[in-house]
């Protein structure tokens, strides 16, 4: 599938600050639509530039236009959730020469509850090299660290020290279904479906204010960080934090809501104002 004409699917790669993005992520290497750059970018970016949806918490809306994004997360050096990373490395590739078109997941991590809403956003991109198509899902908050191949021949692959499986079937209506898992504490899980359909900004629009402004999202209810590394996965659920290793071991605490801004600093890389700060400890302490 080549890299569609219509304006839509475009991500305005063109109104980029460039220099500043990559500087952001810590990259210094080729700029050039290539498998080795597009690794070290997903490397980068995934494990620079938190999850978090802290601004729903503090009661504002998300805005997913490119000024808006990096404004937050470039110049404040903030974090955001899938839709918002997807929508700044998107830029960065389309800038880069690569093709980029978005897809949706729908997220299940293991919970077998049937049906969810297509709510997650990741990229299918090709490079100037050859024909191979990646996936690339710097929005999750839990990696992988690399891009990895979109075909049947991927099955099991490591990214770094984690472990992920791809399968492929056939879903409802015939329809091209594939299921990414994922090694963690409880073993292999099933993190989410996606198909090949390819997904409009418009189409992210839609996805993101439900799971922004919905009382049956999660992000809705209580702050929610993640901190990808190559050798440990951090997670703020509320007030719980959770630290996650490749082998499947992790161990939890239970944070004093006082508390909640040193840890995001210190371990997340978030700096909240203090006026921000105040607002998150008092939602989580009433």
């Amino acid at each position: 599938m080549s890299q569609p004409t219509d304006p839509a699917y475009h991500w305005n790669g063109a109104d980029l600050d460039l220099d500043a993005y990559l500087g952001r992520i810590g990259f210094d290497g080729e700029r050039g639509p290539t498998v080795a750059t597009l690794r070290a970018l997903v490397r980068a970016h995934t494990t620079s530039i938190p999850f978090e949806n802290l601004e729903i918490i503090l009661g504002r809306s998300i805005e997913l236009d490119l000024a808006t994004l990096q404004d937050k997360m470039v110049r404040r050096r903030r974090g955001g959730y899938c839709y918002e990373n997807v929508g700044l490395f998107a830029a960065a590739l389309e800038r880069l020469g690569f093709g980029v078109i978005g897809l949706s997941g729908r997220v299940n991590m293991g919970a077998g509850e049937g049906l969810r809403p297509a709510t997650h956003a990741l990229l299918r991109v090709t490079t100037a090299e050859d024909d191979r198509v990646w996936l690339c899902d710097v929005g999750f908050g839990s990696g992988p660290l690399e891009p990895f191949e979109l075909s049947t021949r991927t099955g099991e692959f490591a990214a770094g020290a984690w472990k992920f499986r791809l399968e492929h079937t056939v879903g409802a209506l015939d329809s091209d279904l594939w299921l990414l898992h994922q090694f963690g504490r409880e073993g292999w899980i099933d993190r989410y479906t996606f198909t090949s359909s390819p997904q409009y900004r418009i189409d992210y629009a839609v996805g993101n204010h439900f799971v922004s402004t919905s009382p049956r999202s999660p992000f809705t209810t209580r702050p929610y960080a993640q901190r990808f590394l190559p050798d440990v996965h951090h997670v703020l659920d509320g007030t719980t934090l959770t630290t996650e290793r490749p082998d499947g071991s992790s161990d939890s605490r239970e944070l004093d809501p006082a508390d909640l801004p040193k840890i995001l600093t210190e371990i997340f890389d978030i700096d909240l104002t203090e006026a921000d700060a105040a607002a998150l400890c008092s939602f989580v302490g009433r």
